[in-house]
């Protein structure tokens, strides 16, 4: 004699009502199913989804200044000011001679979306007492794109061309590759700088009463 279904609370038995509504439960099922589908082309797929990190690093240089000089005139001046950031958790600090590193971290709790706007108070902050800083200052410099994920790096040989040559190529494929759906940003690592040199006759420029130093200057 076999055992009777167990009942759901209030007397309910789930089973008999399942085979008694056999055509319902059948379309919940391919309802659910559907549903599951959808769900599941729908989920990220990105290999470096974005983030956002709310740490900001600025920077700044006073050449020929001592630690002391540094810290002083730099370090405890910015920070001072970077206490007026919104959402701010706390400020740390490296100085050295001639050079100030300082960290600006906000609040786990704060907004993604308000923070590339809290970043920019940051820089205006900064800039409105940017005369108050020595004078020979180099800076302030901000970085907060400590966020930026990349998922193609190309590298480029320069046989049998000149670096000028090699980074006009790059440059085209930079162009081409920012009209690709998704590409938001790319940089270029490794270029190397140009130098102009001029040459000119001493003789000639002294026949047209020209200066070598105001061709310089020009």
């Amino acid at each position: 004699m076999s055992a009777p279904e167990p009942a759901a609370p209030g007397g309910m038995n789930l089973s008999d009502w399942a085979i008694r509504h056999r055509a319902l439960v059948l379309f919940f099922m391919i309802l659910i199913g559907v549903a599951g589908i959808q769900s599941y082309f729908r989920l990220g797929r990105n290999e470096d989804p974005p983030f956002t990190v709310k740490t900001m690093v600025v920077q700044a240089f006073l050449p020929g200044a001592s630690v002391e000089e540094t810290t002083h005139q730099l370090t405890e001046r910015i920070e001072k000011k970077l206490q007026e950031t919104p959402d701010l958790d706390y400020v740390k600090s490296y100085t050295l001679a001639g050079r100030t590193t300082i960290f600006v971290n906000l609040l786990s709790g704060a907004p993604k979306a308000e923070v590339p706007d809290i970043w920019y108070q940051v820089r205006k902050k900064i800039g409105d007492i940017k005369v108050q800083l020595p004078t020979g200052t180099v800076g302030p410099f901000f970085d907060d794109e400590f966020g930026d994920t990349y998922g193609i790096i190309y590298g480029f040989t320069a046989d049998g061309f000149s670096h000028r040559e090699l980074r006009d190529y790059v440059e085209t494929v930079r162009d081409e590759l920012l009209h690709v759906p998704d590409v938001a940003k790319i940089d270029t690592l490794g270029a190397q700088d140009e130098k102009i040199y001029v040459d000119f006759s001493t003789h000639h420029l002294a026949r047209l009463g020209i200066n070598g130093a105001t061709i310089a200057a020009a």
